[in-house]
């Protein structure tokens, strides 16, 4: 076993923790069974959520037990917005939300073998408690003082919207969790975005009083983007895990366009590479960033641990294919689609001279202009160059029937989509 609190230390995943030294005897001590917990207040997780995850994936690896939870109950309440109440989702939507994650983690952690990860849902403990036990057996444990200094229930009472007990109750709930998870699976560390520190604490302090004892907490801090926002559903610029919500075409993209400056610290939160292979990374993002080396490796391996070696594989093809280094016509109908999707472009007709094309989907501003561009060799149909001012797009020029590539120059490309 690693010690793993330094490995997480040397990877910017410790936010902060409650007992260093206690925790780091545990680990050491170990294995520790350790979770997380994850609302289903959306269909998906996103990029946020990836963080924890990874958090898990290296316990796991160090041979520490691991627990993924998916928040069924506490999905139904929500955690405390800091400027308004959420619009609380009805229990179909939830348990829809519920399934689709539990999919999505899946290949994320290794739940076979003599150390299996252990997926669960809180609804399955909080269902069968009435109001009344609940209120006898977790709520005594609470001191309305200490539950009010929270950092989102104190925003909140400040605030013209004040907090309804539902979402008051939140901490509660997810500090059952811990509880539940102590005495059923010997749980002694929950860990979470450092947004969710009061809850987590609370968790902490719950199992302290109803069990005497003593357990650990560990936080991690928010990634965030250029603009310092953090990355969530609820800032909207979540980028999402499921296929579906952020094409893996778009997700690799995403990687590859970080700016210099945050590239090393996500090679460290969010890939297996070595401190020596991260460490050569840097060198080049100092010496050489231009090639965009490290850009290139955390999209590639974040995206293969989250959609699969084969959808990388599809995805750099269809990257290079866009600007002139591979073949267009070779890419299957939905990475194709998925690398057109987010182009500038128009309904263009078969039969559209290629001068109007041009004009239509936004790279030049006029017929003469699209000429010139013809004229000075700097104008493609699916990385073919057009020397025929009077060529037009013909049915074969629309791949799989559905859309043509069209450049100008080597970087402005658009997608005449047949109309």
């Amino acid at each position: 076993m690693t010690d793993i609190f330094d490995e997480l230390q040397w990877r910017g995943l410790v936010a902060q923790s409650t007992d260093e030294a206690a925790l780091r005897k545990a680990l050491a001590d170990g294995p520790v069974t350790v979770y997380c917990g994850f609302d289903p207040s959306a269909p998906s997780l996103h990029f946020g959520n990836f963080v924890q995850l990874s958090v898990l994936r290296r316990m796991q690896a160090a041979g520490h037990r691991v627990i993924c939870l998916v928040g069924g109950s506490t999905g139904l309440i929500g955690d405390p917005k800091p400027d308004a109440e959420r619009v609380l989702q009805d229990k179909d939507t939830i348990a829809e939300s519920v399934a689709r994650i539990q999919q999505l983690v899946g290949p994320l952690l290794d739940f076979e073998g003599d150390n299996a990860a252990l997926l669960v849902n809180n609804l399955d403990w909080t269902a069968p408690l009435s109001a009344l036990d609940f209120l006898r057996d977790v709520g005594r444990h609470f001191r309305v003082n200490q539950m009010i200094r929270k950092e989102a229930v104190a925003r909140r009472l400040e605030s013209e919207h004040g907090i309804s007990y539902t979402e008051f109750s939140y901490q509660m709930l997810q500090a059952l969790d811990f509880l539940e998870l102590y005495r059923t699976r010997g749980c002694i560390l929950q860990i979470g975005g450092s947004d969710q520190w009061g809850n987590i604490t609370a968790g902490v302090d719950l199992v302290h009083r109803a069990e005497g004892a003593t357990v650990h907490a560990l936080a991690t801090p928010l990634l965030v983007d250029s603009t310092g926002r953090k990355f969530g559903k609820s800032e909207g610029n979540a980028v999402w895990l499921s296929a579906d919500m952020t094409s893996p075409y778009a997700f690799y993209q995403y990687f590859l366009n970080v700016e210099d400056a945050s590239v090393v610290a996500m090679l460290k939160a969010l890939t297996d590479r070595s401190r020596e292979e991260i460490g050569q990374l840097e060198q080049q993002v100092a010496s050489e960033p231009f090639r965009r080396t490290a850009q290139r490796t955390l999209a590639a391996d974040v995206t293969t641990l989250v959609h699969g070696a084969e959808a990388t594989a599809a995805v750099q093809a269809a990257s290079e294919a866009l600007f002139g280094k591979g073949d267009l016509g070779s890419l299957d109908l939905r990475t194709l689609g998925d690398a057109t999707a987010e182009l500038p472009g128009a309904d263009v007709p078969v039969g559209t001279p290629v001068v109007d094309a041009l004009v239509a989907v936004g790279l030049v501003d006029s017929r003469n202009g699209a000429r010139r561009a013809i004229g000075e060799g700097g104008a493609s149909v699916n990385n073919v160059k057009v020397t025929d001012p009077d060529r037009v797009l013909e049915e074969g020029d629309f791949l799989h029937g559905s859309v043509a590539v069209i450049k100008r120059g080597r970087r402005s490309l658009a997608a005449a989509r047949r109309a």
